[in-house]
């Protein structure tokens, strides 16, 4: 009797062994977290090094598509707090079908982009915007989406000697995007968003582009570089700042 039952114990995990494929995955989940934190190199109206962070959560299902990004720098020297800067970016699309969208892959959307930036030339700067996306190329290796769409934007400038006590700045623009994704080899990528807002007060241009490396598993080596091209600014600032960052990167799927 005893030996029945090991021996019905020992054939039952070689039987669901041969129930799973040895190649068998995880179906992919609607849901991808990204988390990373690493070294900083700032330039333009901040010199300093330190660290930063940044946390991305995708909701991606059939019919929508929801985005939140939340990042945070910080750098001081051996005085005083040198950057302080946190940006959050929501945005919402909701899919069109095949065959109402005039292009594959179309999308409307609704977005915000909102920046606390402690030492920048804007100390806060709020956009909300809305409009039409499509995916012009979508396949394994290679995607790129354009968005177009109009917006409203609000600049709080930073305090200087020439004006104390600035003015908040209230702006209609045109906001477009063009982002890009390359899959270079099975564990490296290249990520590459341009974004451009016109205003009739003020026009930005924004390039945020970066390189990921797998190094093992969900963990990878990530290369960051943020330039920002701001064509209005105030009196002794500078109208570029560029953001480098070295960070070791973690995804949730």
């Amino acid at each position: 009797m005893f030996r029945a039952i090991a021996a019905l114990f020992l054939t039952l995990p070689m039987s669901a062994q041969a129930l799973v494929p040895p190649d068998y995955q995880e179906p992919p989940s609607d849901f991808t977290a990204e988390v990373e934190a690493g070294f900083q190199l700032n330039t333009g109206n901040t010199d300093s090094t330190s660290f930063n962070g940044r946390t991305k959560l995708v909701y991606d299902t059939k019919k929508m598509k929801q985005e939140g990004t939340v990042k945070a720098y910080f750098a001081a020297d051996d005085e005083k707090t040198t950057s302080e800067k946190y940006d959050i970016q929501i945005q919402s699309s909701y899919k069109l079908d095949n065959d109402t969208a005039y292009l594959g892959g179309g999308y409307v959307f609704g977005r915000g982009d909102f920046t606390i930036d402690r030492f920048g030339s804007y100390t806060q700067i709020s956009t909300v915007s809305t409009g039409y996306g499509f995916d012009a190329i979508s396949d394994h290796s290679t995607k790129l989406s354009l968005e177009v769409g109009p917006g409203y934007r609000y600049n709080m400038p930073i305090e200087t000697d020439a004006e104390p006590d600035p003015e908040a700045n209230r702006d209609v623009i045109l906001r477009t995007a063009i982002k890009f994704e390359q899959k270079l080899q099975e564990y490296t990528s290249l990520n590459a968003d341009l974004t451009a807002e016109a205003g009739e007060d003020n026009s930005t241009l924004t390039l945020d582009m970066n390189y990921k490396n797998t190094l093992f598993q969900d963990w990878a080596f990530k290369i960051g570089v943020n330039v920002k091209y701001t064509d209005v600014v105030p009196e002794g600032t500078k109208q570029t700042d560029t953001i480098t960052t070295f960070n070791l990167l973690y995804t949730f799927q």
